[in-house]
C-alpha cells in the first residue's frame, strides 16, 4: 500500500484496513445486522433507546478509523454551496411527503401504510392537539433531523459507499450502498410487529424498500452536488422532517 493510501487510516489501522469492498462489506455486516435485530426488538418492546446508540456508533466509525485526509476523501468536508443545501432540504421534504400520500392512496390508515406503522413508535397520545402536539412534533423533529441523518449518512454515503467505489466504481457502489440501506430499513417497515406477532407485508415492503433505495440515490446526488456529505445529511434531515410532519399532521 502506498504512503498516500496509508494516510487515509489512523496508524493503528493503517496496515490492517484498506478502503475497498472488503471494508465496506465488513462494516455493513458489523453495523447493519445488529441494527436490524435491535430495531425489531425495539418494535416489540417500544423502547427505542438502542437505536440512538447504533446511530452514534455509525457516526463515530469514520472518526475512529480514518485520518483527516481519509475523512475528507469520503466527504467529511465543509460545503460552501448554500444553494445546494437549501435544494437538498426541500427535495428531502418533498420526497417524504410524496411517499406519505402514496401510502395513504394505496393502503389508507392500515398498518400496511409505512408511515402509519412507523407512527406507532412515536407513541403520540390519543387526542393530543394544539400546543401539546406542536411541542411534541418539534421535539421529535429535532431528534429525527439529527441522529439518523448524521449517523446514516456518515456511514452509508460516507465510508461504506466510498469503500465500494474504490474497488467497484461509483455506479456499482451506489447500487450496493442503496441495497444495504434499503434492506436494513425492512426492520423499520415491512417485517412488522402487530397484535403480538411478526408479519411480512410483501407488496408494501417491496414498495417501501424501493423508495428507500431511491432516496439513498437522492441523498448521494446532493452529496455530489454540494461537494460534501453535508448535502446528503441535509437532504436526509429534510426527508425525516417531512415524514414526522406527515405523521403528526397529515395522517
Amino acid at each position: 500500500m502506498t504512503p498516500a493510501a496509508k494516510s487515509l487510516f489512523r496508524p493503528i489501522w493503517a496496515d490492517i484496513l484498506h478502503l475497498n469492498w472488503k471494508l465496506g462489506l465488513f462494516l455493513i455486516l458489523l453495523v447493519c445486522i445488529p441494527r436490524f435485530i435491535l430495531v425489531l426488538e425495539a418494535n416489540m418492546s417500544g423502547n427505542y433507546g438502542t437505536i440512538g446508540a447504533i446511530m452514534l456508533v455509525s457516526a463515530l466509525i469514520p472518526f475512529i478509523l480514518l485520518t483527516k485526509a481519509g475523512r475528507a476523501k469520503i466527504g467529511i468536508v465543509k460545503s460552501n454551496s448554500l444553494q445546494w443545501q437549501m435544494m437538498a432540504l426541500a427535495s428531502g421534504i418533498i420526497a417524504s411527503v410524496f411517499l406519505c400520500f402514496t401510502g395513504m392512496l394505496l393502503f389508507g390508515q392500515s398498518y400496511q401504510n409505512w408511515y402509519v406503522y412507523i407512527a406507532k413508535s412515536y407513541n403520540i397520545p390519543a387526542g393530543i392537539a394544539g400546543n401539546d402536539r406542536l411541542v411534541m412534533f418539534v421535539i421529535m423533529a429535532i431528534m429525527g433531523m439529527t441522529f439518523s441523518p448524521i449517523g446514516e449518512e456518515l456511514f452509508f454515503r460516507g465510508i461504506v459507499q466510498s469503500s465500494f467505489a474504490e474497488s467497484t466504481g461509483e455506479k456499482r457502489a451506489l447500487i450496493v450502498d442503496g441495497l444495504a440501506f434499503s434492506l436494513t430499513h425492512i426492520a423499520h417497515f415491512g417485517l412488522v410487529f402487530v397484535d403480538g406477532s411478526f408479519k411480512f407485508y410483501t407488496l408494501p415492503a417491496f414498495l417501501w424498500t424501493s423508495a428507500m433505495f431511491l432516496v439513498s440515490l437522492l441523498f448521494y446526488y446532493f452529496k455530489r452536488k454540494s461537494g460534501s456529505l453535508l448535502g446528503a445529511i441535509v437532504c436526509h434531515a429534510g426527508f425525516n422532517l417531512g415524514m414526522i410532519y406527515s405523521i403528526f399532521y397529515i395522517l
